[in-house]
């Protein structure tokens, strides 16, 4: 029978690379044949930059860590968050901030997806008491472009509202967050297949029926002669 473990974690960065080491610890799985202490590596190359936040009762702007963003490399690579845990007086000063209706931000930096150079930061932010009220519950999308350059960080949380309600601290120590990274949409193409195919099926049956190719006059002059006769001959009484 399979023991239980517990499953370490530990992240190493290498430039803008970054490797996920697993450790198990405890009872060794008798079906693996893994022994306690043996490393698992997982080589994944990647994007790693800094999640910032920040909170003050005066309204200022002081950003501090709150995790680690890992973005793993291709279009649909990905990403993966690391935070850190709200110490007691960050919870404290996050209660402060929710009852004067302050502003709860968050920033990272405006990183390119090839090279991983920085060129300033990408910000949002909601309610300090919406974030509260959800205990921590939010949503962070990370926008980039074509070449997963990143251009935009967004957050909601869930729910959005502020309604006053009470929430005890053990609910304010550890971030519930879904990340995503948004690419933009590819625009769509036009349907020249179909337009092309349409434009055959009409040459062809003009091609069947050669009355509908004839002019206007071709194809009523039998109307329009007899009227300009009569048209004429109306105008030239007139003149007598």
């Amino acid at each position: 029978m399979a023991g239980f473990g517990v499953l370490i974690l530990q992240v190493s960065l290498f430039g803008t690379g970054f490797v996920f080491v697993a450790q198990l610890a405890g009872v060794a799985d008798c079906n693996s044949g893994r022994k306690p202490g043996d490393v698992l590596e997982i080589d994944v190359t990647g994007l790693a930059i800094q999640l910032e936040h920040s909170f003050e009762v005066d309204d200022s702007v002081r950003f501090w860590v709150r995790g680690s963003v890992f973005l793993k490399p291709g279009r649909d690579g990905g990403a993966l968050l690391s935070q850190n845990q709200l110490r007691e007086e960050e919870r404290n000063k996050l209660r402060e901030v929710s009852s004067v209706d302050g502003l709860y931000r968050i920033r990272i930096p405006r990183k390119s997806g090839q090279t991983g150079a920085e060129d300033a930061y990408v910000t949002s932010f909601v309610r300090a008491c919406s974030l509260v009220e959800s205990h921590l519950s939010d949503v962070i999308t990370v926008n980039t472009d074509v070449a997963g350059n990143i251009i935009g960080v967004s957050i909601v949380t869930l729910p959005g509202s502020c309604t006053g309600s009470e929430v005890e601290d053990v609910d304010l120590e550890l971030f519930n967050t879904t990340l995503s990274i948004m690419g933009p949409s590819p625009a769509p193409f036009p349907e020249t297949a179909v337009f092309i195919e349409r434009m055959e099926q009409e040459q062809a049956q003009k091609a069947k029926n050669p009355q509908e190719q004839k002019s206007f006059f071709a194809k009523y002059w039998y109307f329009i002669v007899p009227g300009a006769v009569l048209l004429f001959v109306s105008n030239a009484g007139q003149r007598n």
